[in-house]
């Protein structure tokens, strides 16, 4: 396990959390799956299902309901100490200038190897909780380069800065007024002196310019924190994209939950050093639109003015952020993008439709495009949702027919690399949140559908624990074995959810997830996980998490209608060719999308060509497993 974290003083490896960091839950008794029969199959389901349209992946929320309910007050809170501060008298000004340019970022490591990276974040305040979250999101991206400490910034020790290649700091507590500050003089100090890299992320800049005195900070930096704020007129406007590298990305939050992107006093003239802009913010609320700085470089430190981890969607700022990581922690990776395409739930019904992903499978290898395809190996339809007379089918749940394991066999020696994606995918005899029957619902999150139809996680199943966990993965392999496939290397979970507990048995069984995760609150700090609170993340490369698993991208979502139960908007060829385009900004990054083949070969043809016009090269899933 790469990640670390310091609780207490002391530093654990993420190897002892997944053992002493459990999720805690009402205990019950487990499900057991009764013994496969394979006499059972495909010709008890009634002969409509099979015809239904393909079921599509649903979106990760990006963040739970107890999380975005903290969002309003957040943004509400870092508004109003916001205006606080632009209104009271200024406690310094710049005085002295600079005599010479900018110094480059220089790493000047006397250890040879991968980079590490240090994450500090606050956990100060009422609304401490979501700082760990997000420095939760950047360890993971970080992960990509190297081994990852994460502490909260109110640990940090003198000389931390330089014992690593780069240090990230997440300022997500606004101190001031009724909040000390809670970041040491001496990562201040160290910030100031050190040739190391910094990226520091939203709030607090203007207490280092404080610290340091605003004219030093200006003559190394060449601008001034303390006249920058989220709303120098008074208003956060209306920031809807963030421009990078010449690719215009998107910013959708929800009302009310805007704390503003800082505009940076970048000082002109008296042989300022240079400051360079990294990515531009454009706010749509005024016409002309408003343009300023998102990001900023100069000297070591790296700025990025609002976190850019609220709200996140497939062509989201965060791509800037994750592409930025680069300059800091591998400078010299050169330009490189790389597709991935899943077939999806593949399962014991699929032989109704057999040649129909025959086909689609032949397609690709006269294209000579490697993909991946999840397979549930088990079935069941315990409510008889799918059945004749709505009688319960698949207790015990059969294994797949030989119909669907020539087809998988083909695929397997035809550039196929099959995914394990659970056991059967659903829970127990009731809807979760949909039929109960595989492969439609979630088998290790509980889950309701809303007055809206939309899909809302409650949180682990109640039996949740890491027996559970292992008792449905050793079943799901059992499955593989008993009708002579291999067993998969790679792990899909069910619809995205799991609990940390469950994240970390996947880990032991399995060479990486290749999906979307969730992360608690808990995870990195060593404390109790609280799964209400919770994000979801994906990424636009492989990296190791911080359950300390590899995981492989799947950032673009999926093609095709949510469904019948669901009110989400249909996904295109053009919005996955979109996504993948914007994704470009990455400069080692992945289009990485999932398709059923029920939806014929014709928008499957679409979606290649247009990234392989975009410039992707498509490569396989274990092809995509990170580098260290």
């Amino acid at each position: 396990m790469r990640v670390s974290w310091k609780n207490g003083g002391h530093v654990f490896s993420a190897t002892a959390a997944l053992v002493t960091v459990v999720l805690t839950a009402a205990m019950g008794t487990a499900v057991a799956d009764p013994a496969p029969n394979p006499t059972q199959g495909p010709a008890q389901i009634r002969p409509n299902t099979v015809k239904r349209a393909p079921r599509a992946v649903r979106p990760l929320p990006p963040h739970s309901a107890a999380v975005a309910s903290k969002l309003a007050g957040w943004a509400k809170a870092q508004r109003s100490a916001d205006q606080t501060r632009r209104t009271r008298p200024r406690a310094a000004t710049v005085t002295r200038r600079a005599t010479g340019p900018a110094a480059a970022p220089r790493l000047r490591l006397a250890e040879t190897g991968e980079p590490t990276t240090l994450v500090l974040y606050d956990t100060a305040g009422p609304y401490g909780a979501l700082g760990e979250l997000y420095a939760t999101a950047a360890a993971n991206l970080a992960g990509h380069f190297g081994p990852v400490t994460a502490e909260p910034v109110s640990s940090y020790t003198a000389g931390q800065v330089d014992q690593h290649t780069a240090t990230i700091y997440v300022g997500s507590t606004y101190y001031g007024g009724a909040i000390p500050d809670a970041v040491p003089a001496a990562f201040y100090s160290d910030v100031m002196t050190t040739a190391r890299p910094v990226v520091w992320i939203n709030n607090n800049i203007w207490n280092l310019a404080g610290h340091a005195g605003s004219a030093a900070f200006a003559a190394r930096y060449g601008w001034d924190p303390t006249s920058s704020y989220f709303a120098p007129g008074g208003s956060v406007g209306d920031v809807t994209r963030v421009d990078y590298k010449t690719r215009a990305l998107t910013r959708t939050l929800p009302a009310g939950t805007d704390g503003g992107v800082l505009h940076p006093h970048i000082l002109t003239g008296g042989g300022h050093p240079a400051v360079t802009e990294l990515a531009e913010a454009v706010d749509t609320s005024t016409s002309p639109a408003g343009r300023f700085p998102w990001a900023i470089r100069s000297a070591n430190l790296t700025y990025l003015g609002e976190i850019p981890f609220t709200y996140t969607r497939e062509t989201d700022r965060v791509l800037a952020f994750a592409d930025l990581l680069f300059d800091v922690l591998a400078p010299a990776t050169p330009e490189r993008h790389r597709a991935l395409l899943r077939l999806d739930d593949i399962n014991p019904t699929a032989g109704s439709h057999a040649a129909e992903l025959r086909a689609t499978a032949e397609y690709l290898k006269s294209r000579n495009i490697p993909y991946g395809f999840s397979v549930t190996p088990a079935y069941t339809d315990p409510l008889g949702a799918y059945s004749v007379g709505n009688v319960p089918q698949g207790v015990p749940p059969w294994n797949l027919p030989q119909s669907v394991t020539e087809v998988i066999e083909y695929m397997l020696a035809n550039g196929g690399t099959m995914v394990g994606k659970g056991h059967t995918h659903q829970y127990g005899a009731v809807r979760n949140p949909y039929t109960g029957a595989t492969p439609n619902d979630h088998e290790f999150f509980r889950a309701h559908l809303d007055a809206d139809a939309r899909v809302i996680l409650d949180g682990p199943v109640p039996e949740d624990s890491a027996a559970f966990a292992a008792d449905r993965v050793t079943a799901a392999k059992a499955a593989f074995t008993s009708v002579g496939l291999p067993v998969p290397i790679l792990w899909s979970t069910p619809n995205y959810a799991a609990s940390a507990t469950d994240y970390g048995v996947f880990g032991r069984h399995y060479a990486a997830r290749y999906e979307r995760s969730l992360y608690f609150a808990g995870v990195l700090s060593g404390q109790p996980v609280d799964a209400a609170l919770r994000i979801g993340q994906f990424f636009p490369y492989p990296v190791r998490d911080v359950y300390g698993s590899a995981v492989i991208p799947e950032n673009l979502g999926n093609y095709g209608a949510m469904g019948p139960n669901s009110n989400e908007p249909p996904r295109t060829a053009a919005d996955l060719i979109n996504a993948a385009g914007l994704n470009l900004a990455v400069r080692d990054g992945f289009a990485s999308f999932v398709y059923n083949s029920g939806y014929g070969l014709p928008v499957l043809e679409e979606t290649i060509d247009g990234m392989s016009d975009l410039g992707y090269t498509f490569v396989a899933p274990d092809g995509a497993l990170p580098e260290h």
